[in-house]
């Protein structure tokens, strides 16, 4: 469906896509580095990937580039087989992305719990705060890199300060431009006025090139091309993923909106797909520059095509000019960026939320900064199944009566699984019980097959000492699947209908 812009919705988008594109040619910049791969191929990464997405993604006004969760996993392949490895590498990984779009994926990113998320995105904004750090730092002639000090460290913290100044307040005098673009902008005249000497755009790199052209990663297309390349892909598309699929999840809290993910999947991959061909990295999307837009009210298409022509624009008539922004004006963004995605309400948990989620939380954030966001995630999610099975494993009772036939009635309740298997077992006595008993499922839930299992046991156990049992209240497929108990069951029409996990069952 065609979309239809008012005046302030394209003043709005455009402007915001014009700062954004500013944040993200140091940034593409820095991660060239950090991954070792041509500086123009960073840049072209931004281009594709924010281009693509933001006109066939789910999730207008997301911003997609090279990232640190992609630049991190090709360093290794970068410098042991070159550059070309690497474009096979991110052509792959596309290749998974439209693969996992296809399969409809992408929702399985709901069973993520809170306090994982939470431990993500306090993380990743210690990772982009981490990044920024790096500019206080300088180098010698000789190479050697130092930290900043004197007037020198004084200029660059002032630069950074007023940046981050003109951002929070000119909103409460005008919310006509973006506060971030006014921000960079402000600081960048006051450098260019007053001759102050400080690092610039233009003395990390040269930014002028050409248009990106069409390029055929020059691998052999071998089995063995595949074993080097398929493990790097497989990490990136899942750091990618699993990035991108948060950061939609965040902007919909944000904006009490729904994005499509299996729509932005699908754009993702086509974004590294294309960008695998062009000379370019691909990337993801990023948390940062995509809080700006949300904090710039910037939530339409036009934005990240903006950005993008922008990018394009720098690239082969602007850099001249881009150059002269002062590193220290994209760091002030930055830092105010850092500011509003960290989740300082995740600070008042302590002490109210039960430890185990604030530690899962804790260990998260950390793993996400030292390790990398795919692991990070994984393993918060299966330390919280942990716990949930742990937690319901305990609730498992029964209430014990003898009716007025004299049989010993037990009533369960809990639900019934893996984890409580062992616990249910040791509910019941079959020594002591008299000649008759009935366990009654009305109040319980059976979940797998070891819960069946379990129940199997149990007869056997009343069955070795001759003494009668009856089962009440088991749903249709747990009786289909109970090999010791069929002939003990007592059928009654208000037997639950609920179905077990089971591989026996289609």
């Amino acid at each position: 469906m065609r979309e239809t812009y008012t005046f302030s919705e394209v003043k709005t988008n455009v402007l915001s896509g014009l700062l954004i594109a500013l944040a993200l040619v140091p940034e593409a910049i820095a991660f060239s580095f950090v991954a070792h791969v041509p500086l123009m191929s960073g840049l072209y990464g931004a281009f594709f990937m924010v281009l693509i997405t933001s006109v066939l993604g789910g999730r207008p006004g997301m911003v997609s580039a090279f990232s640190g969760a992609t630049a991190v996993v090709m360093t290794a392949l970068m410098l042991k087989y070159g550059i070309d490895y690497v474009f096979a590498s991110i052509v792959l990984m596309g290749i998974i992305q439209i693969i996992f779009s296809l399969a409809k994926l992408s929702k399985y990113v709901r069973i993520i719990p809170r306090q994982v998320n939470l431990g993500f995105i306090n993380g990743l904004a210690v990772v982009i705060f981490l990044a920024q750090i790096d500019h206080f730092k300088v180098q010698t002639p000789s190479g050697v890199e130092h930290w900043m000090h004197g007037t020198q460290l004084v200029t660059m913290i002032g630069l950074v300060a007023l940046t981050m100044v003109v951002i929070y307040l000119l909103p409460f005098l005008t919310k006509a431009i973006p506060a971030t673009l006014a921000g960079a902008l402000v600081t960048t005249f006051v450098v260019i006025f007053f001759h102050i000497p400080t690092s610039t755009v233009g003395d990390i790199a040269h930014l002028a090139g050409d248009l990106p052209s069409f390029h055929v990663p020059a691998v052999p297309f071998s089995w063995h091309t595949l074993v080097i390349i398929a493990p790097y892909s497989f990490i990136l598309a899942a750091n990618a993923l699993i990035e991108t699929l948060l950061t939609l999840n965040l902007i919909d809290e944000m904006t009490d909106t729904r994005g499509k993910p299996n729509k932005e999947s699908m754009a993702q991959g086509l974004g590294n797909l294309v960008s695998g061909f062009f000379g370019a990295v691909g990337g993801c999307a990023l948390l940062g520059e995509s809080i700006i837009n949300v904090t710039n009210n910037a939530l339409r298409r036009l934005s990240g095509i903006t950005t993008a022509i922008a990018l394009m624009a720098i690239i082969l008539f602007a850099s001249h000019w881009i150059e002269q922004v002062p590193i220290a004006a994209l760091v002030g963004v930055m830092f105010v960026v850092v500011e509003k995605t960290f989740e300082w309400s995740s600070l008042r948990f302590f002490g109210k939320l039960p430890a185990a989620d604030v530690a899962i939380g804790i260990l998260v954030a950390a793993m996400t900064i030292f390790v990398n966001i795919t692991l990070a995630v994984v393993t918060g999610v299966i330390l919280s199944a942990l716990l949930f099975a742990w937690e319901h494993a305990k609730h498992m009772t029964t209430k014990t009566y003898d009716d007025d036939q004299g049989r010993r009635v037990y009533e369960v309740e809990g639900t019934l699984f893996f984890a409580s298997a062992h616990q249910f077992s040791e509910l019941f006595s079959p020594k002591d019980d008299p000649e008759n008993v009935v366990i009654d499922f009305k109040r319980a839930r059976i979940i797998d097959h070891s819960a069946i299992e379990a129940i199997n046991s149990l007869v056997e156990r009343y069955e070795r000492r001759g003494k009668r049992l009856q089962l009440r209240h088991l749903s249709k497929d747990c009786l289909d699947l109970l090999n010791n108990a069929k002939e003990i069951c007592v059928f009654d029409v208000n037997d639950p209908i609920y179905h077990i996990a089971d591989d026996k069952v289609n």
